[in-house]
């Protein structure tokens, strides 16, 4: 009998139903959610905070500053773009190899490797800089389909909310801890026996390398493999993996509920993500210190976590879709207000007020979808989903850039992001959570 259906019978019968301190309390689910704590200091630390900042400033110090931004930006689409193309293709060949885990080992170390190869790179070398930088972000973003994936593996269907919720809430605390850490020893790098804050900052991504290595071991200790491997080789793997690849695209889009579930989180993520990129870009452009706005992301981390755990009880209490819906909600009203503010502390205001809806619409999404898709093909399903994860933030920096070009405002750019969320949420409305339950589980029935 596989894992997910134990997982499954364990939810049917009331009577092991496990209360939500002991699911949280569980090993298997600490286990799992340590990898968000751990591989979230490469998001935070690398990519929002210290690479752009020190790539300009060290690596590409002799370079044009349009040229960087140029390379900077082609770096970022182009590993995007691998991940884009390669999600959905790793998904179906773990599954048929049974091979969840060792995927994500494989694309995790990659992501380690590479971030700690950061800290050996000199002065000028703006292409080995940028690199690894691709290399690292590549093993990131795959490591976490699979990581995704394993999800229906350790927590009981019941509590997919809550323990989607608590990864994203070690993510946002581990990812804030090591950042915070990071901006203490640029800012004081003679406390900390750096001989200056470039010195620091260096060590830093060696610092993120190691923190996310050290984290990644108990899941890799304590996370079984889920089913059972049935000696299928790589070779054999790959060719039944694309033809699943092609038997599951054609079945997306005739499953309804995953479809329209797919194009609604497409374009409401495509929001929060348009957010979370331009918010700097946004303060800066309305003149706030920089200093100020870099404090503010910090807030958003720490308040990002009390709060994606509280939206995993609200998910259990009333549902993840309406959940999401609220997330929503205030997403909308915070881009009415930001389109308005006049002060700095306002901003402050909202960098709390996201903080308390982000996380909590990320978690739910993904337990969400966890829901309405067959168990013993989730790293497929999730390929497609972490693919439409990437291809996110596209649309709308490009609608704030096109407004902010025609217009010259920034603040009517930053309105044109409410056809994002208030078009997602429309489409989510249509979702039938009991129609794509059923259905998963048929499809569950069917491939076993």
């Amino acid at each position: 009998m596989t894992d997910h259906k134990m997982t499954d019978q364990a939810t049917d019968n009331p009577v092991d139903r496990p209360g939500a301190v002991d699911t949280l309390c569980n090993g298997k689910v600490v286990a799992w959610a340590l990898y968000d704590w751990g591989n979230s200091a490469f998001a935070t630390v690398v990519m929002a905070g210290f690479f752009p900042l020190f790539y300009k400033e060290f690596w590409a110090a002799n370079v044009e500053a349009g040229t960087s931004t140029f390379q900077l930006g082609v770096a970022n689409s182009f590993a995007s773009a691998v991940v884009v193309i390669l999600a959905p293709i790793l998904g179906a060949i773990a599954d048929s190899a049974n091979s969840k885990k060792r995927f994500l080992v494989v694309f995790a170390l990659l992501g380690v490797s590479m971030t700690a190869a950061l800290y050996f790179v000199a002065w000028g070398q703006w292409f080995m800089a940028l690199l690894m930088f691709v290399l690292a972000t590549i093993g990131f973003s795959a490591a976490n389909i699979f990581y995704d994936s394993l999800i229906v593996n350790v927590a009981p269907r019941n509590r997919l909310d809550l323990v989607s919720a608590y990864g994203f809430a070690l993510g946002y605390l581990g990812g804030g801890v090591l950042f915070a850490l990071c901006v203490a020893m640029k800012v004081w790098p003679q406390f900390f026996g750096f001989h200056s804050g470039q010195d620091a900052v260096q060590f830093g991504f060696l610092l993120t390398a190691i923190w996310w290595l050290v984290f990644s071991l108990p899941l890799l200790i304590r996370v079984p493999e889920p089913g059972h491997a049935d000696g299928v080789g790589l070779r054999h793997a790959v060719g039944k993996g694309f033809s699943q690849l092609k038997n599951t695209f054609a079945r997306i889009r005739h499953l309804r509920v995953v479809f329209l579930f797919l194009l609604a989180y497409w374009l409401y993520i495509d929001g929060v993500d348009t957010i979370v990129r331009m918010a700097i870009d946004y303060g800066m452009a309305l003149k706030f210190d920089s200093t100020q706005l870099v404090t503010a992301l910090l807030i958003t981390q720490f308040v990002g976590f009390p709060a994606a755990i509280a939206f995993g009880f609200l998910g259990q209490r009333i549902g993840a879709k309406q959940g999401i819906l609220i997330g929503i909600a205030v997403y909308v009203l915070v881009t009415l207000w930001a389109a308005f503010m006049e002060n700095v502390s306002e901003f402050y205001i909202l960098a709390v007020t996201i903080g308390l809806v982000q996380g909590g619409v990320q978690s739910l999404s993904r337990s969400f979808y966890a829901r309405i898709i067959p168990a013993s093909k989730s790293a497929e399903y999730f390929g497609f989903y972490n693919m439409l994860g990437k291809f996110a933030a596209i649309l709308g920096p490009l609608m704030m850039g096109v407004v902010s070009f025609f217009t010259g405002s920034p603040r009517l750019s930053l309105l044109s992001i409410l056809i994002l969320f208030i078009g997602g949420a429309l489409l989510l409305l249509r979702v039938d959570v009991a129609e794509g339950e059923r259905m998963a589980q048929e499809l569950d029935r069917e491939l076993s």
